[in-house]
Parts: structure tokens; C-alpha cells; sequence
């Protein structure tokens, strides 16, 4: 077969850093070509070079056999090429057919065809089984839906070369097995397909071809048939890498940490949580899963104190702690590990020094009769956090921001971790993460629960939940649908339980270990 773009030694260059390094490498027509790598190893700017959102700074670009330069996004569409970026390109308040025939209208300047536009869009939506109803408002739509539109705006301008980068970070396994089925059934009429993606089971699934990056080179590009996912990861990160699950410690008579009876939370009328009853007990990570923007944000933010609960209570170690503030909580044994790391865990412009003890300035330990910080204490600190918790810096005198993703986490991880606290809760940590950091962060959560300590784990990383977590509840509309041993269900049950289905369990042979309403 004849490759439909070919990349030679393209190089991008950004200040101090090499994005792009002489890369090179085949995509065959009518093939699915996955581009995988840790973050930062340049995968999203190549992909925006072939798009003509940047421009190379060397090599060369062929499609089709021709040399192309684009200087532009227009021009890589008038090449038949478009892109779904991992945050959508929609307006809201437009219905599905305006937002797809944005800056392609048909019809006269005088006159937009709507109606053909329409009919179109039908047509596309049902040959390829996209399901969308062009009338319908962006505002009304799922993100699944979202994304649909998405890859209906990019076939509507007859692209053939369809590139996606990261697309399933926020869908449920359901939903990914049906985008998986969608870019499938692109491939049976001929597309061809660069797809971005960290996650191995779906790469493994649909990939024809999978190029790795590291640090911003080839390192290679296999045949997913004669490849493995262990093969893969340690192409990415340059040694074996493992997230499966660890073997658990053996705990005894485990004593409740942390309880919440009957919450109820409300903004506006609005249920935010209702009658939440959960347990987390000493010695043991519980996850908490569901489709983002049910519920987890406001339980995080009640059991550590930044919103009031209209009803119910907060036990922790048999006591109530309900109406305590932030400061006692965190005083009591509950550290953070935030969902915004940029936002609610880091002041990016101190050192990484000072975020070390963010919270903890005023204890004697840092501040001398607790008010003259002790600098010489804090440095020392800092040194012993940095090793301890491999944290990659120069030194830790620079500022946290000009830190990787992975290296901040660390910084918050290694502060939370240094106060002992009983109860890690931990939401989202291994976001944006790389393999690499990936497995850091999780490898700790399990080391705080094996010292005996809880740990409530919020991610919409099935992978993730079922291999760090030893029970897993499942949140639905604010509703706890029901608390499940880890090993007893499989990420297909817990995706129809994060949809609101009490039975999966039952219906696909799983077991429940008991539910708020039992």
C-alpha cells in the first residue's frame, strides 16, 4: 500500500525546548495509526503541525505523495484533513447543523441552505451511526454527543484523513466501546485515522500501527499484532512500567476512620448529594466512581470542610466533625491531594520549598514561637521531601511552576504525606500524568494504606479504581448506587453502575458487598 502521509525529519523547536525531533515515520491509507508517548513527548504538537496549526521548523510533510505546506488549518482541510481536538470546538447556543456548517454555509451569501445542510448532516449521522439530531443545541448534549458533532463537522467538509487526540479521556467504558466502534466503522469505508491516546487496552483494540515518542523522537513504530502492552509502556517510558494491581496487605479488626451518615447537600433546590452513607476504614483505599459531575466535587468538598451540609453527619474516628473548619480537619488527619493541583494545591510562584509546608507554615516546627519562619528547617525539609519522593528539580529553590505535571503532584503528595494524616483523600491524582508519574502516585497511595491509613480515592480512571481500590463505590445523580468488593466486578459492570444500574452485579455474575440501602 501507498502511505498517505509521510513525515520526514520534522523538527519543531519552541524555546529551550525540542518538541519535535527529526521525526519520521509512514501512515498507510485506510489504516487506523496510533501515536502513543508520555506526556510532553511531543505527540500534540506534531499532531497540530499536520493540521497547520503550527509549522515545522525542518523536514517535510507529503500527502498523498505530494510535499504540502500548511500554513494553516484551512489549508489542511482543503488537503482533506480534520481534527477533533480533546476540548470541543462547539458553541453552545448553536444547534448541531449551525455549529457544523460554521464558515462553510451553503447556499448564497443572501441565502443559507439550511434545510439541504440539515438533511446532510442526517445522512452523515446515520451512515456512519452517529446518532445526532441536527436540530437539537450543543447545550443539550452529552459530551458523548458533544463529540459526535465533532466527527459530523469534520466528515461534512469530506475529510479523509481524520486525527484525534486523546478522545475518550472523559467516557465511560460503554461510550468507549462504542467511539471505538464509530472509528472502526470510519476505517471499513476507507478513512484513515491518527489517533492520540495513553490509554493501552483501547490502542490495543483498534490500532493497525502504533508509533511510540519519547522526549520528542521516534522510538519506533510496531504492528499491533506483534506487539504487547508491557512492549509498549516500556517504548514510552524507557523501562517496565506496572499498574496492575498490587497484592494487599492483610489487615484485622480495621477500625472506622471516617463515616458519613445520610448527607444531604443542596445548591439552589438542586440536589448535590442525597443520603450519602459511606465507610472508610483503616487500612484500605475506597474508590469512588462515576461519570464526572456526579456528586464527587461536593462530597470532596464536604468531608473537608469547604461547603456546610444541609443534613447528616461527619465522623471521623467516632467524631463528629461536621461543622468543623478546613484548618481543624486538616489538623485532625485528613490531608488532600486537590483535583486542580494549579488551582488548590500549589501556589506556582513560591519555591518548591515553600509549597512543602503550604498550611503547615505556622506549626513550631517551621516558625520559630510560631511566628519567624526557620528557614534553615524549611530548606532541610524540603531536601528530605525532594529525595524521598523523587521529586525532579534543579534544586528546591525554583519555583513549583517551571515543574513537569508529574513533579507538582509529587510536591502536593509529599506535603500531604509528611503531616501522617489517617485519611489521604485523593481526587483525580494521576491526571494529566504520564506512565511514569502514573505509577509513582499510585505506588504511594497503596504505601499510605498499607502504614494502615484510608484511603478515599475520586477518579474517572476505571483502570485506575479497580487496580488501586479494594472496594469501589459507585456514584450516581448525588446517590451512593451501591459499595462493591474491587475484585467482584469488572470495568464493564462498573460503567452500567456509573449509568445509574443497581442489578449490573446480578446481571453479569458480580457480587455485591453491601449498598447505603441495604
Amino acid at each position: 500500500m501507498n502511505p498517505i502521509i509521510q513525515l520526514k525529519n520534522v523538527t519543531k523547536i519552541f524555546p529551550g525546548v525540542v518538541a519535535n525531533d527529526h521525526i519520521s515515520f509512514d501512515v498507510e491509507k485506510g489504516t487506523i495509526h496510533t501515536l502513543a508517548g508520555e506526556n510532553g513527548a511531543g505527540k500534540s504538537t506534531l499532531m497540530n503541525i499536520i493540521y497547520g496549526l503550527y509549522q515545522p521548523d525542518e523536514g517535510e510533510i507529503l500527502i498523498n505523495g505530494e510535499p504540502v505546506r500548511f500554513t494553516s488549518s484551512r489549508d489542511s482541510i482543503a488537503h482533506k484533513i480534520g481534527m477533533v481536538h480533546q476540548h470541543f470546538m462547539l458553541i453552545p447556543k448553536l444547534t448541531v447543523a449551525e455549529n457544523i456548517i460554521v464558515g462553510q454555509e451553503p447556499g448564497s451569501a443572501l441565502m443559507v441552505d439550511r434545510k439541504g445542510a440539515e438533511e446532510k448532516i442526517r445522512q452523515l449521522s446515520e451512515t456512519y451511526g452517529l446518532k445526532i439530531d441536527p436540530h437539537r443545541k450543543v447545550s443539550e448534549l452529552s459530551v458523548t454527543e458533544q463529540q459526535r458533532v465533532e466527527i459530523l463537522k469534520i466528515l461534512y467538509r469530506e475529510a479523509e484523513i481524520l486525527i484525534f487526540d486523546e478522545p475518550t479521556a472523559v467516557l465511560t467504558p460503554q461510550e468507549i466501546d462504542e467511539f471505538c466502534d464509530i472509528l472502526l466503522g470510519l476505517k471499513a469505508v476507507g478513512k484513515t485515522i491518527l489517533f492520540i491516546s495513553h490509554k493501552m487496552a483501547e490502542v490495543m483494540k483498534i490500532s493497525d500501527r502504533i508509533t511510540v515518542i519519547r522526549l520528542g523522537k521516534v522510538v519506533g513504530t510496531v504492528n499491533k499484532d506483534e506487539t504487547t502492552v508491557p512492549e509498549l509502556t516500556r517504548m514510552m517510558v524507557g523501562r517496565d512500567v506496572s499498574l496492575e494491581r498490587r497484592e494487599r496487605r492483610t489487615f484485622t479488626d480495621q477500625p472506622s476512620l471516617l463515616e458519613l451518615r445520610d448527607l444531604e447537600y443542596s445548591v439552589h433546590g438542586v440536589k448535590k448529594l442525597s443520603g450519602i452513607n459511606l465507610e472508610l476504614r483503616a487500612g484500605e483505599v475506597l474508590g469512588v466512581a462515576g461519570v464526572d459531575g456526579n456528586g464527587q466535587e461536593e462530597l470532596v468538598q464536604a468531608i473537608c470542610g469547604q461547603i456546610p451540609v444541609d443534613s447528616g453527619q461527619i465522623l471521623f474516628r467516632g467524631t463528629d466533625i461536621t461543622r468543623q473548619s478546613i484548618r481543624d480537619r486538616k489538623e485532625e488527619g485528613i490531608g488532600l491531594v486537590p483535583e486542580d493541583r494549579h488551582k488548590d494545591g500549589l501556589v506556582l510562584e513560591y519555591s518548591v520549598a515553600e509549597n512543602l509546608i503550604l498550611g503547615l507554615h505556622n506549626h513550631k516546627e517551621f516558625a520559630k514561637g510560631g511566628v519567624w519562619l526557620d528557614f534553615r528547617r524549611i530548606h532541610k525539609n524540603a531536601e528530605e521531601l525532594q529525595e524521598a519522593f523523587d521529586i525532579r528539580c534543579a534544586n528546591v529553590d525554583v519555583a513549583a511552576g517551571t515543574l513537569s505535571g508529574g513533579n507538582q503532584q509529587k510536591i502536593i503528595i509529599a506535603r500531604e504525606a509528611s503531616r501522617d494524616p489517617d485519611v489521604f483523600v485523593a481526587v483525580q491524582p494521576t491526571r494529566g500524568l504520564d506512565i511514569g508519574a502514573m505509577e509513582f502516585v499510585q505506588k504511594t497511595l497503596l504505601e499510605q494504606r498499607d502504614k494502615g491509613k484510608g484511603v478515599l480515592l475520586f477518579s474517572l480512571e476505571l483502570d485506575e479504581i479497580l487496580s488501586v481500590s479494594d472496594r469501589i463505590a459507585v456514584i450516581f445523580k448525588g446517590k451512593i448506587v451501591d459499595v462493591v468488593d474491587a475484585t467482584s466486578v469488572d470495568r464493564q459492570q462498573l460503567g452500567l453502575m456509573m449509568l445509574g444500574s443497581r442489578d449490573a452485579q446480578q446481571e453479569q455474575g458480580g457480587v455485591s458487598v453491601g449498598s447505603q440501602n441495604d
